[in-house]
């Protein structure tokens, strides 16, 4: 038996080790003393919190919640990452989205820590593909990544940046980057079929003449753009992956060729582990793709993660800044190769320089000064990831089946089914936004409406007409717009009275909830004064339990004789005489706040 040195550290030495039983008992003890009634068997269940996909996060994970062996670094299954050394040889790769042929953005990003571009082109936007040339002026391309995303005119886009290594003497081994063919993400963005047959042109001549330069993007953004959770997001990029390598080895690339033309692209939200488990399940879930086509060793997948698009919200934009930064923190943690950090105002317009230098300064400062990139795989060996890397990969494939069963991606495409089990996901995360379950700070919770509109210069409309673009913040930016049309139209918010009754230690809490959830609507609320002083015409009444049984019902008599037209109490429903709504934490805040706003006479 080894005997440990005395570090004098031993301070549970005289205490039995505890076990998970016991745990469960003292657990499932204080749940009943809050009035909850379970077992000790049930106590782990009462604390879960569910996830999307079926999974569910236990309040404790100990070594019983074992995994399949996570590999090492650079190994398949490549859970652990796709290169042995990770992101230790200076961190990941910072690439910055461009909407807008404009050189000096593209030199100041590249001058100020970014180290790849990504290049949104098309003919009908304000980066056409003529203007590459213009926009990569004075960049030097043997040293900064380009990544192309063209749509339909990948082709012409790509053979202008082909044309443009010629003229500036790149080498062809010193070109990077992607050419950012995606024929099926097209197809998912407008609902139009994309010829793929360059493709496979495209593919060939990376393959033979430019080895650091790959033809192809598996996008997975639409998807989750569309409202899709982690595990769709994952089935639909490996559906699309494998579309793609059969119709690369059929036109004659062998399956190493084709693995090593593709780079997938995922969303990075606000959900640190989940961020950090979808990374690395795509990996392994990749890695078996690449097992069962006959080449194991080529299966790591290159990562680009974008921060979401669906959490970035248009009032209180300042928030998206933690957002993106907690969101690239789980893409780094997790592994990604590439990361790009959307510009706090994304939501609202183009960037101006300052969101874009926070934007790059983000990755800069979770490397240069979080060290995030000196270890490798750093939520590596935590019973939690290592169990919910497992079980997401187990979901995600499980759709990839459903997907293939149905014919393959580009069949599911059009067949409806996967607009249609997206459409399922969002909806259920409709109502647990609705219900500011799922809240969204400076939106539904905590908004402040005398901040000042943070207004930027409108994008071009992004390509539709295929799978729908959602954000989390949707429902009450609607509400919040009727609201402000109404104060520019009459010069006045609509507003709602609410009176505190009882002591302050009585009222307070509700009161607060109360001008929480109104105002997250667009809706003043008044506290001073009287109820006629107000200028309101609907009240919400705030206090305690015991206050209302005692005076809800006579204040809502005199309210109503004052001329209140609507009585609202702040609580659990009831049968309290003269309250027409109760309102109450879980209950439906949008429709709450479309009624009243429709009663006030706010137009839609």
């Amino acid at each position: 038996m080894t005997v440990l040195p005395d570090d004098g550290l031993s301070l549970a030495a005289e205490f039995p080790d505890a076990t998970h039983e016991q745990w469960q008992h003292l657990v499932a003890g204080v749940l009943r003393k809050s009035g909850k009634e379970v077992s000790a068997d049930g106590a782990e269940d009462a604390l879960s919190t569910a996830l999307e996909d079926g999974l569910r996060a236990r309040p404790l994970y100990t070594a019983r919640d074992d995994a399949p062996p996570a590999g090492l670094p650079g190994f398949a299954p490549f859970v652990r990452g796709g290169r042995a050394e990770g992101n230790t040889a200076g961190g990941w790769d910072v690439r910055q989205r461009h909407t807008v042929a404009d050189s000096s953005s593209v030199l100041a990003d590249l001058e100020n820590g970014v180290t790849s571009l990504w290049l949104a082109i098309g003919d009908d936007t304000r980066f056409p593909a003529a203007a590459l040339a213009a926009a990569l002026d004075g960049v030097y391309l043997d040293l900064a990544a380009v990544v192309l995303d063209a749509g339909a005119g990948t082709e012409a886009a790509a053979r202008q940046l082909l044309r443009l290594y010629e003229e500036k003497g790149v080498a062809p081994e010193a070109a990077r980057g992607n050419l950012g063919a995606d024929p099926l993400g097209h197809e998912a963005r407008t609902g139009q079929p994309c010829d793929s047959a360059p493709v496979a042109e495209l593919a060939r001549l990376c393959a033979g003449r430019y080895p650091g330069l790959r033809a192809l993007t598996v996008d997975a953004l639409p998807y989750h753009e569309a409202g899709g959770s982690a595990a769709q997001e994952l089935g639909c990029s490996l559906a699309t992956g494998v579309a793609y390598l059969r119709g690369l080895t059929e036109a004659g690339l062998s399956v190493e060729e084709a693995l090593a033309q593709l780079e997938f692209r995922y969303a990075a939200g606000a959900d640190q582990f989940l961020t950090i488990a979808k990374f690395r399940a795509a990996r392994r879930l990749w890695a078996r793709v690449a097992e069962a086509c006959g080449a194991p060793r080529s299966g790591a997948q290159l990562q680009h993660a974008v921060t979401s698009p669906v959490m970035m919200t248009r009032r209180d934009p300042w928030v998206n800044m933690l957002r993106t930064t907690i969101a690239a923190l789980g893409a780094g943690v997790g592994g990604a190769d590439s990361v790009t950090v959307l510009p706090f105002d994304h939501a609202l317009g183009l960037p101006d320089a300052f969101a874009r230098r926070i934007a790059r300064n983000t990755s800069t400062i979770l490397v240069e000064e979080s060290h995030l990139a000196r270890v490798i795989d750093p939520a590596g060996g935590s019973w939690y990831v290592e169990r919910l890397t497992d079980e997401l990969a187990h979901a995600g494939w499980e759709f990839f089946q459903q997907i293939e069963r149905d014919g393959g991606q580009a069949a599911a495409l059009r067949s409806g089914l996967v607009r249609d089990r997206l459409a399922e996901t969002w909806s259920a995360r409709s109502e647990r936004l609705a219900t500011r379950r799922e809240p969204v700070t400076g939106v539904s919770e905590f908004p402040h409406l005398a901040e000042k509109p943070v207004v930027r210069e409108p994008v071009p409309a992004p390509p539709s007409g295929g799978l729908p673009r959602v954000r989390r913040d949707e429902a009450f930016e609607a509400l919040r717009v009727r609201a402000e049309a109404h104060l520019a139209a009459t010069g006045a918010r609509p507003r709602v009275y609410l009176a505190a009754l009882g002591p302050a230690a009585a009222h307070t809490a509700r009161l607060s909830f109360a001008a929480n959830l109104f105002q997250a609507g667009g809706v003043e609320t008044v506290t001073e004064g009287t109820f006629e002083e107000s200028g309101a015409r609907e009240v919400c009444l705030c206090s305690s339990d015991t206050v209302y049984a005692e005076q809800a019902a006579q204040s809502a008599r005199e309210l109503r004789a004052a001329g209140a037209g609507h009585v609202f109490l702040a609580g659990r429903p009831g049968t309290c005489p003269g309250v027409d709504t109760y309102v109450f934490a879980g209950c439906d805040a949008v429709a709450v706040l479309g009624a009243t706003l429709d009663r006030m006479g706010v137009s839609r």
